[in-house]
Order: C-alpha cells, then structure tokens, then sequence
C-alpha cells in the first residue's frame, strides 16, 4: 500500500517539529506537520521562552539596589510594561519563523490548520482534505484549565498573562505549582502588588520540603501575600475590579486573578476513541515506552501524553520515536534522573529523588547547607541559599540533588551530569571546590546533617 507521507505530524510545538526535522532531514522519510496555532508550541510561545524573558526582567528592580549597595549611583525607574511587551512578542514572532524555516528546510510540508485521525493511516485537514501516512505521530501538547465555579470565567491563564494591556496593580495567583510560583515572583519583582492562593500546606508539592520551605520563605520575605490551605469560593466583577471571597473568610478586590491549578492534554477531537486509542484518567493518550499507542501506526509524545511534561523531554521523545519508527533502532524513552529548574525567586534546580521520597526506599544520608551568598550578604541582604545532597547509606550513590540559589538551574545542569553517572558522594569530595562560589559548597559538605 501507497501513502501521501513515511509520517504525519500533528502539532507544531518543540517534540513535533524536532520528530518531523529528524526524521526528514536525516533520515530522508516524506514529512508532513500540520499546526493550527503558532509554531513553536507552549514553551516557545506561551511558556519557557516567554516567561524566562519576563524573569530576567523582573529580577532588575532587586539588582539597582544591590548595586547601590556597592557603591554604584543608581536610581530606580519604573518599569515600562509596554515596552518590554513589544520586545517580547517581536522576539516571539522571530523564533517561530525560525521554527517554520526549520522545517521547509528539512523539506517537511506544512499545513497551517488543525489535523484530526480518521482511520489508523489517514489524517484529515480543517478544510476536508484528507493525507495518508504510514505513520501519525501526535504532539499537540496540554492547555492550562481554570476549575469551575462561581465567577471562574473572570480568570486568566499563564497563555493570556503575556498579553495584558498594562501591568495590573494588584494580582492574585492562584496555585502552588512551578507556573503559580514562578508568575508569584515575576509579577512582584515587576512592581505588581502580589497575592498567591493555593489550598495545599506548602507550595511546590513533590519537590523536597526542605527546599520548597525555603522558597516559600523567601517569597514572603520578597513582599508576595502567600496564603497556604486556602482556594478561592466565588468571584464577581466589582466596577473594573474583581471581587474574590475566599476559603479563609477573606474578601478582596484585585485588578487581576490568574489561575494555574492544573493543565490538560490536548487530545479532544482527534478521532481517537473510534480508532482504538486509549486515553488515560486525564485525558492524556496512553502509550508504551516507545510512544506507541494501542493503535500500531498511532505515536504520541510530549505533554499529550502526560509523563514528563517538559520541553527536552518531549524533545527526547521525538528523537526515540525516530530511532525507533525510522532508524529500526528501538529505543524507549529514559524518564529517570531528569534535572530540572524552577525559576522562582530565589531560583531552584533539581534532580533525582527529595530526601522524603529517598527515605521511603532506603536508608539515607543527608547533607545540607543554608547560608547568606557572598553577594547578597555583602548588600545586606537576608536571602538564604541552600545546598543539599541526599546519598544512600548502602550503595554511596548521591540520590538526589537540590539546590535553591541565584543560577540554580545552571548549577543543576551539570551536577545532573554526575547524579545520572552514578557518582557517590566520595566523588563528590574528591572533586576540588571552585572558591568562592556558591556551588563549592556540593563538595565540601563532610558530614550529614542527619540520617534516615
């Protein structure tokens, strides 16, 4: 049997566009990539690249005053929204063209409207025109979702923030999550009057306590309202204001109230379910360790498939599915020891396994440090930072690694390295401290704070 394409590509974010790339370019397959948003997807549109920019830019108001403190004649200024906004969205504009030239020239014809599946070989466009494959591999990644209930229709989401007219005076957050967390601290360091809701007893649930209290901690100190074991009831629109009744008794009127409580897979509408594909609780597509689905022709990576929803991840994906679909190379996908950052305020960096999950499988060592930075305390400043490896009593592996510090997820990138090596911790000491920086302290602590 004949097919229009070696493969179909449904969606245009980070894991599709680098699955029909490789598989086009290097492997010379016939590509097709069907996207009916922007190119680039949630992380370049409306997710990492965005906000990262919008962090970097939040962080300046903090460092006119410790320049000051270093004897730099600085004054502050305002922020300008709608400046930076400008810059932002041409910046945007210029990445998806490069997303586009990517894939023409790897030869992968696109098509710039939605795709749905209509048998297990054959995807049909938004304007009935119908394509086959040998395979489909389906990328369309996850949305973010506002919970129902009185008033939830007042609330933006992390797409929408990137978009507001002019800078609110006041905003409320609600969530505990890295998104809920990290927009707390952007939009405070912007000169915003911050509030954050979330119902749990400490944000950042599933990453270690130690270091999510520390976070926490320090949000507060930075001037972020954090309100823990509290959601809100009911909203009403009050004039231009938004009237909120919360949990705790409390009633307050904020410009703004952004919800990030939770995100889903973008699979509705594709055709699926008469195809045989399996979805899961969330909705998300259930697949094998090859990103096979129930349907042998079917593939599905990313954030559609609610495994690791981050960006190199989805990426990864796109590469095993292609050593695997085109390559005859069957490689599944490694989800272990996956080093990640939380661009918070103060920042955090992370991999393996938090000391409470480390101590529910083995017997473990912890080592730990918090102390004021060089840089900060010599500005008076009272931040903390913390240093922390979580190493098994029996085989000597560092399990865990967790670092809370200004460039936190540039340090984690590289002790990722050690951590997904195997390294013990007697690595670790043998390796000779770079001094002075924050980081020396990874290889300097000797004894533990604690066992468990």
């Amino acid at each position: 049997m004949s097919f229009d394409y070696d493969l179909f590509v449904i969606g245009g974010g980070s894991g599709g566009v680098r699955a029909a790339r490789v598989a086009a370019g290097e492997n010379g397959a016939k590509v097709a990539l069907a996207e009916e948003d922007r190119y680039g997807g949630t992380c370049v549109i409306r997710g990492c690249v965005p906000k990262k920019l919008m962090v970097f830019a939040s962080e300046y108001a903090g460092m006119v005053e410790d320049a000051r403190a270093y004897g730099w004649d600085i004054q502050p200024g305002a922020f300008d929204w709608p400046q930076f906004r400008g810059k932002l969205h041409a910046e945007l504009d210029r990445l998806e063209g490069i997303y586009r030239n990517i894939l023409k020239n790897n030869g992968v014809e696109t098509f710039d409207q939605r795709a749905k599946l209509v048998d297990p070989h054959t995807v049909e466009l938004a304007d009935g025109t119908r394509k086959t494959a040998k395979h489909i591999l389906i990328a369309t990644g996850g949305r973010p979702v506002v919970p129902e209930f009185p008033g939830s229709d007042l609330a933006i989401t992390s797409n929408e923030i990137f978009h507001l007219e002019k800078l609110p005076e006041t905003m409320l957050i609600v969530g505990g999550g890295y998104i809920a967390c990290e927009f707390a601290g952007i939009m405070n360091g912007m000169g915003v009057k911050t509030t954050q809701f979330y119902r749990g007893a400490q944000i950042l649930r599933g990453f270690d306590d130690e270091a999510r209290g520390l976070i926490c901690e320090e949000m507060c100190q930075n001037g972020i309202d954090v309100h823990l074991g509290t959601n809100v009831l009911e909203m009403k629109k009050q004039g231009d204001k938004i009237w909120v009744k919360a949990t705790n008794g409390s009633e307050q009127l904020f410009d703004v109230v952004m919800y990030a409580t939770g995100r889903a897979p973008n699979a509705d509408d594709l055709g699926l379910e008469a195809l045989g594909v399996e979805r899961g609780r969330k909705g998300q597509i259930v697949v094998d360790e090859y990103s096979q689905t129930a349907v042998p022709s079917i593939y599905a990576i990313g954030d559609v498939t609610d495994r690791v929803n981050l960006t190199p991840v989805a990426i990864r994906e796109g590469m095993a599915f292609v050593e695997t679909v085109f390559k005859g190379n069957p490689t599944p996908v490694d989800h272990e020891l996956i080093p990640t950052a939380i661009f918070t305020q103060p920042e955090m960096g992370t991999v393996g396994l938090s000391e409470e999950q480390a101590a529910e499988q083995e017997p473990i060592e912890v080592y730990a440090i918090s102390f004021k930075p060089m840089q900060k305390a010599f500005a008076g400043g009272t931040q903390r930072v913390l240093m922390k490896l979580i190493v098994s009593q029996a085989t000597r592996k560092v399990l865990g690694c967790h670092i809370v510090a200004p460039g936190a997820g540039e340090m984690i990138q590289l002790a990722g390295i050690a951590v997904k090596m195997g390294a013990t911790k007697e690595d670790f000491d043998r390796t000779v401290a770079v001094h002075p920086v924050m980081a020396e302290e990874l290889v300097t602590m000797r004894q533990p704070v604690r066992t468990a």
